[in-house]
């Protein structure tokens, strides 16, 4: 088959990268810079599978600037563009999903299956379908892990997608081929429940992350220890030992956001458990700010160094994570920080200097902020603040 990709970020690449060994995948993007990575075969991001994929895989993969060279005679049309929270509206930005769809329209009438992978508010695949009279879009989630994206697809936990038609049926197939998992669990539904499982399993992620921050907070001001009140709730089986490890916050790509729109959805029906969770994020911020102001105390001019901004370990992206929210906290109380970060090409970032020489930041900060812990910082310890209780994400 051919497969066009629309978007090549996380989503769209892991997804282009996985039915790419066994089919005909063009995928289109508007910047220059990554297609011509992409045809050399160099990521864009760091990931490892996909790294890994573009170096040693056999793969029917082209990138495009072209949308017709992408769109035209595909059999199914995947759109995977950036939705990001509108402050502002209160919702989704979908305006580059409906550009595409609207551009598919004009040029085959939708005569391809068209599946929506970019997360949607809840109801905008049936409001795509009745606006561009058609019943050929789909939505079908995705969950991805940052720096884990391809590896998600090829180990998937489930495949979900938003149709019961026989279309829908041959593009989870397509999913589940390029799979190395066997035995799938796979679940057709409506496209408005399809929307719902997406935006619901990241608010229980950002509430699970929310828990155990709290739990954390309690556990700094009582005195405690976090990480054997962790150990003794995790062996609950029910609650199990994953995912509980104590951060700045939930950021990245997807929960701040997710959330966001869920509890924007949520107009006109009762709730109190999902503002609390977009709540208690800002919560946690504003804690570990107020810990590290209480350290400073009594050092005179003193810096804070912001040791990476990434969300994750072996992660490139850092958008809306949370040491940037505490960060900003610190610089609103007339603290002077810099900023540790190699992936970063610039001298400053939004107005806070960039040291590039790992040796001149740990000299020059009086504390290091750093979400998550590596064997960088081990010399610098007695600087270092994190509430990274087991060391991984």
């Amino acid at each position: 088959m051919k497969i066009a990709v629309l978007g090549l970020g996380y989503v769209g690449l892991a997804n282009g990268l996985l039915l790419a060994q066994h089919n005909n995948v063009v995928a289109y993007d508007i910047v220059p810079e990554k297609v011509e990575m992409l045809n050399q075969r160099k990521s864009p991001i760091i990931d490892k599978e996909i790294i890994e994929f573009l170096a040693d895989k056999r793969l029917k993969f082209r990138a495009t600037t072209s949308w017709e060279e992408a769109c035209n005679n595909a059999d199914f049309v995947i759109i995977a563009t950036p939705t990001n929270y509108d402050t502002e509206k209160n919702f989704f930005d979908t305006s580059s999903v409906e550009c595409c769809i609207y551009k598919l329209k004009q040029l085959n009438d939708m005569q391809s299956p068209v599946v929506i992978k970019s997360t949607v508010p809840v109801g905008f695949t049936r409001q795509m379908r009745d606006t561009f009279n058609t019943d050929n879009i789909i939505f079908s989630p995705e969950f991805l892990r940052e720096g884990k994206a391809l590896y998600d697809n090829l180990y998937p936990s489930r495949i979900i997608v938003g149709d019961k038609s026989e279309k829908a049926k041959e593009f989870a197939n397509l999913l589940a081929d390029g799979a190395r998992k066997c035995d799938i669990p796979m679940l057709f539904t409506d496209s408005t429940e399809a929307e719902a499982i997406k935006l619901f399993s990241n608010t229980y992620l950002a509430l699970r992350v929310a828990y155990f921050n709290e739990l954390d907070s309690y556990a700094a001001v009582r005195g405690l220890n976090t990480k054997e009140i962790i150990q003794g709730v995790a062996l609950d089986p029910r609650i199990g030992d994953f995912y509980n490890n104590p951060s700045f916050g939930y950021g990245g790509y997807c929960l701040p956001k997710d959330t966001k729109q869920l509890l924007a959805n949520y107009k006109d029906v009762p709730q109190n458990l999902i503002s609390a969770i977009v709540e208690a994020n800002r919560t946690r911020k504003d804690f570990i700010a107020d810990e590290v102001l209480g350290k400073l105390s009594g050092i005179k001019n003193p810096v804070v160094g912001v040791y990476r901004l990434t969300m994750k370990t072996s992660s490139d992206n850092f958008r809306a994570s949370a040491i940037q929210g505490v960060m900003k906290r610190l610089l609103d109380r007339g603290v002077n920080c810099i900023i540790y970060e190699p992936t970063l090409c610039v001298k400053d970032f939004y107005g806070v200097r960039v040291v590039e020489s790992f040796y001149e930041f740990m000299t020059e900060s009086n504390i290091i902020l750093a979400n998550r812990c590596d064997g960088e910082l081990v010399n610098v310890k007695n600087k270092v603040y994190s509430r990274d209780i087991f060391a991984r994400d």
